[in-house]
């Protein structure tokens, strides 16, 4: 989606809308990490993310990976910045063609600064002289595919008034080429810029002006900053902030009440700006205070379109339906189905061919080091020490288990208490979900997808059981005909209690103005495909520890006679009902094992 296209939504909406900045690290740990962060930072409610091209063009591959990464498993919309730096013609069109592969729309285009160790800018052969050049490129070449943005800088409002009209003219050129929206160099003086905007419009400029926030992190690093930008600093700024410069955390504090005040004269100024884009150096808790001092809460529909992550890449734009089974794995999944092309219904492919990847790549390895892995699951070495890291798992006493990428979501906590016993029991659960009855859209837990709708979820569980306590369970399955179930073993052979070929909606939404959405399904074919990878993770925890070794021997032997299962209650009204046959069928082989 275009920028502009947000913008435009967010207007009509009457709300302000908030974006973050972005650069690409130096080092291979650093981009994991940043790409973590981003992840995380997503649920602070952003519309769209950017990301820097190095001076010089030096992070220019590591910037195109990155957009691939935001756009297709974060599923953030994402602009990339385009430097004539360094940057034959053929380079910026593989960086424009990478880029719309990824389903990028966005594009901020600059001239850039001199690459290092050159005082002045000069082209390279073959590229462009100026930031018209690209944007006229970027025109003739794709037509309105991208939505061209640029920058603005407000203190070009205190040149010579000649050169500061020079400076007007020069945007209005860019303007005119087709340039959609500007983004502005970071200022702290709130005069200066409203004095810039106002002159902006003057000069007949009517696109959207984002303007560029930066929160104040450190003395030194804003500093560092605003003398390398040449940045005014209004003197109330200097005079809060200096007595505490020995202090990071007071100026911090300080700093965050500082660019909210004025953050929100920016707004409250019916300059028609209601977005806000905040250069966050990579850094989290800076722009968070920020937020949370002006009071800016992420909205469900915003960070939740769907119960699942979205994917923003072309193809899979479209893709309203997933199976349940890789709850706990996005990666997995997108990587297993990136090469499909077709969504009849919103849904990749046949379902009864569905054409999964093999299971090779991201597709099957579990994410700790073998280091990471030891110390965050030890070395069990009996079934029962196993059974209750799965449980410490489902209370969040333990942080990942090799089908899980991530903590529990916030809904399992809702029956972390009946998993955790589930798990004491015998059942060793690797995905559920609770049932729902009509919960709000906006609701904090359960809410997903456009506003004042209501959300619905049947009870799932998916878990792996010994041959014996499954002939157990099922007797007690049968007594009640709203559980539907599938069971399978490592070989793959199949058994239902279903009588229907078609998948199951375990999750929907009902909103105004449209359909009911059904995002996530249970169905035979999908989890023959998932069985696959469930049973090679546990393959996989075996290896992390040595051949002979106890721990091994019983993680391999599980996975070698353990069935897994997925079992779905229908009635969504009876929210503990899913939980009885488990307990009752977890009892019985207890007391059978007893000997009584």
């Amino acid at each position: 989606m275009k920028v502009t296209q947000k913008i435009a939504q967010c207007e009509r909406e009457n709300k302000i809308w908030w974006s973050f900045e972005y650069f690409p690290p130096r080092t291979a740990q650093g981009l994991q990490n940043l790409l973590d962060r981003i992840e995380r930072m997503r649920g602070l409610g952003p519309e769209f993310i950017d990301i820097t091209w190095n001076a010089g063009g030096r992070t220019s591959e590591l910037t195109a990976e990155m957009v691939k990464t935001c756009q297709g498993l974060v599923g953030i919309e994402t602009c990339m910045h385009l430097t004539c730096t360094n940057m034959p013609k053929e380079k910026v069109d593989i960086a424009l063609r990478e880029a719309k592969v990824s389903g990028c729309r966005n594009v901020l285009a600059l001239r850039g600064d001199p690459p290092m160790g050159k005082e002045e800018w000069e082209a390279v052969e073959g590229g462009f002289v100026h930031g018209i050049d690209l944007v006229r490129h970027i025109r003739r070449e794709y037509g309105d595919y991208f939505d061209i943005a640029v920058a603005g800088f407000p203190q070009h409002q205190t040149l010579p008034t000649e050169e500061r009209d020079l400076e007007m003219r020069y945007l209005k050129e860019k303007v005119d080429a087709g340039v959609n929206f500007i983004f502005t160099q970071m200022f702290y003086d709130v005069d200066v810029f409203i004095d810039w905007v106002n002159a902006v419009r003057a000069a007949g400029i009517t696109i959207p002006i984002v303007p560029g926030i930066a929160p104040i992190q450190t003395w030194n690093g804003f500093q560092r900053a605003t003398s390398l930008a040449q940045t005014i600093i209004p003197q109330t700024f200097q005079d809060a902030l200096e007595p505490h410069k020995a202090n990071d955390e007071k100026v911090r504090e300080i700093g965050t009440k500082l660019v909210a005040d004025m953050c929100r004269r920016i707004l409250n100024a019916n300059l028609g700006i209601h977005g806000l884009h905040f250069y966050t150096m990579n850094l989290e808790k800076g722009t968070r205070m920020l937020l949370e001092e002006l009071n800016l809460v992420p909205r469900v529909e915003t960070i939740k379109p769907l119960p699942w992550r979205q994917s923003l890449t072309p193809t899979r734009r479209q893709e309203t339906i997933r199976p349940i089974f890789w709850a706990n794995r996005t990666k997995s999944y997108i990587s297993r189905t990136e090469n499909w092309d077709e969504y009849p219904n919103g849904r990749f492919g046949d379902s009864r061919s569905p054409a999964y990847g093999e299971l090779d790549g991201y597709g099957v390895s579990i994410k700790q080091s073998r280091e990471d892995a030891l110390k965050l699951w030890g070395q069990p070495s009996t079934f029962a020490e196993i059974a209750d890291l799965f449980a410490q798992f489902c209370i969040g006493k333990l942080s990942a288990l090799p089908w899980s990428d991530q903590k529990p979501s916030t809904e399992t906590s809702i029956i972390s208490e009946q998993l955790a016993r589930m798990n004491s029991l015998g059942f060793l659960t690797i995905n559920s979900q609770p049932a729902v009855n009509g919960a709000k859209s906006s609701d904090k837990v359960f809410g997903w997808g456009p506003r004042n709708g209501y959300v619905y979820q049947k009870a799932y569980l998916e878990f792996f059981v010994k041959p014996a306590l499954l002939t157990l369970l099922l007797s007690h399955i049968e007594r009640d005909s709203n559980i539907t179930y599938y069971v399978i073993n490592k070989r793959g052979d199949l058994r239902t209690n279903t009588h229907s070929e078609g998948p199951n909606a375990v999750t929907w939404g009902v909103f105004p103005g449209k359909e009911i959405v059904q995002p996530t399904i249970v169905e035979a074919v999908s989890f023959m495909a998932w069985k696959d990878e469930a049973f090679e993770l546990g393959q996989q925890w075996a290896r992390v520890y040595d051949p002979d070794s106890p721990s091994a021997k019983i993680i391999s032997e599980l996975m070698d006679s353990c069935y897994l299962v997925n079992v779905v209650h229908n009635d969504f009204h009876d929210a503990g009902a899913i939980f009885k046959p488990f307990f009752q069928a977890g009892e019985e082989y207890a007391t059978q094992a007893n000997g009584h």
